[in-house]
């Protein structure tokens, strides 16, 4: 009921004060501690010592773990001064509701964040997963799983307003010509009549097998990168109870993009560059599965947006952006699974809530076998994987490229599993400290204390579970 120009005056007012207040305080490690700790501070409309006099009604901000999401904006690179103006320098943008959540979405005009309302129980639920999330991006910063920067509380005439900041998966410079999500469940996953009237709608599951029987096709490299990457994704998910998550996909189709170009007769570019002025993005899909920085070569997204190259059946050059979303439900559907249980049990296997491991195991399965598929006709350079990768596709031209021998065998498939990650190479095998597979402990064990004390230590090893567990 708080109007959103009031919502997005009080959030910038809010991000403004406690980031320039946390600059000043020295860097140190993330202690146990620092994921609890909630600060408030009041900003009374004619303003205070601490804070500026604004036209907004009076109100509390409160920053969640101020310290702890310091050190995952550092991680993912995001300096203090270039976060402040993303966010609060330019009037944010509303988007009109992508989701089902009933939740606000906003972007910053420079299309890097978006800041999402979410429910009470959601912010508990991120708040618990912090400790764990910390664990693992320090054991593995490449993920695709969503990249939260900071959690906030705005308090308002006796409500509270919850938004946390992630990284935009979508960037709206980029035309996405198709937009899914998926959960790998084909129950009732096709997008509704009234969605698919929408000018940019979002299909299912059952769309893409229809749309796009043959999947997407990736090169060799960027293909084994995105497995490894959804493989351990899925078993954090897994480990923190967490289900019904989904992939969002969207796909930028830059064949189709030419000939819209030429039939416009249109010579300009700008819909494609991005604002000016900005530099690289902070969170690409290429740089999610690559993990560019890990292995010390920097990946050229300039003409990729950093988009990861792909083909679709036609032919056609496709650059996707992906990232798994709706990864704060885990609390709604364990209370859904008591009342449904009996339902799930005459179902089978096609609903799409689960108990986790069942959940990870066929969401993976559905992304590796189904959405992306290995092309062994692309070869990738090793350190471009740009448009010239696709490029040699292209001239073999649509018919040519894929020849039955190149579509994923039979053989191919069962190579996905996701338990395979127990028996990953270690370390030494490999040489490539990036590729090290980890699980944080079940939730219970990560929010208990005891891991205070191991907490600075970045190789935890974690104990493997036995298959009963």
């Amino acid at each position: 009921q708080t109007t959103s120009s009031t919502l997005k005056g009080a959030i910038q007012l809010g991000i403004g004060y406690t980031v320039g207040n946390l600059s000043s305080k020295p860097e140190r490690d993330v202690l146990m501690q620092d994921f609890y700790v909630v600060e408030s501070i009041f900003f009374p409309s004619e303003g205070s010592n601490l804070t500026p006099a604004h036209h907004y009604a009076d109100f509390r901000f409160k920053t969640y773990a101020p310290v702890a999401f310091r050190y995952f904006r550092e991680l993912f690179g995001i300096r203090p001064d270039d976060y402040l103006y993303s966010l609060c320098n330019e009037p944010l943008i509303e988007l009109s509701n992508p989701g089902a959540s009933g939740s606000l979405f906003y972007v910053t005009s420079d299309d890097e964040f978006i800041i999402k309302t979410v429910m009470h129980k959601e912010a508990e639920f991120l708040q618990k997963l912090l400790p764990g999330y910390y664990m693992n991006l320090n054991q593995n910063p490449r993920t695709l799983l969503p990249k939260f920067y900071g959690l906030y509380c705005v308090q308002s005439g006796g409500k509270n307003i919850r938004v946390v900041v992630m990284n935009n998966i979508l960037p709206r410079v980029v035309k996405m010509h198709l937009k899914f999500d998926l959960k790998g469940s084909t129950y009732k996953r096709r997008a509704s009549k009234k969605e698919k009237e929408k000018s940019s709608p979002t299909y299912k599951d059952l769309d893409f097998i229809q749309d796009m029987p043959e999947g997407l096709m990736l090169d060799a490299d960027t293909f084994s990168a995105l497995v490894k990457t959804l493989q351990r994704d899925c078993l954090v998910l897994e480990s923190f109870k967490i289900m019904d998550y989904s992939l969002l996909l969207g796909v930028h189709n830059i064949d189709q993009q030419e000939r819209e170009r030429q039939s416009e007769g249109a010579h300009s570019t700008s819909d494609e560059k991005r604002p000016v002025g900005q530099k690289a993005l902070y969170s690409t899909a290429m740089e999610s599965i690559q993990g560019g920085a890990a292995r010390g070569e920097s990946i050229d997204t300039d003409d990729t947006m950093g988009g990861i190259p792909a083909v679709n059946g036609k032919g056609e050059r496709l650059l996707l952006h992906v990232g798994i979303i709706d990864i704060l439900q885990s609390y709604r559907f364990i209370k859904k699974l008591e009342h449904t249980w009996k339902a799930l049990v005459h179902d089978g296997d096609t609903v799409s809530v689960h108990r986790p491991s069942f959940y990870a195991e066929r969401f993976f399965k559905f992304m590796t076998n189904t959405v992306f598929r290995k092309n062994s006709s692309l070869k990738s350079s090793p350190s471009k994987k740009g448009r010239s990768a696709l490029l040699a596709v292209k001239t073999t031209g649509p018919t040519a490229a894929f020849s039955a021998s190149q579509l994923p065998s039979e053989k191919d498939e069962t190579q996905y599993d996701l338990r395979a990650a127990r028996s990953y190479p270690t370390l030494d095998d490999e040489g490539r400290p990036d590729l090290l597979p980890c699980t944080p402990p079940s939730f219970e064990e990560a929010t208990t204390a005891s891991i205070a004390t191991t907490l600075s230590s970045t190789s935890l090893s974690v104990p493997e579970r036995s298959p009963s567990e």
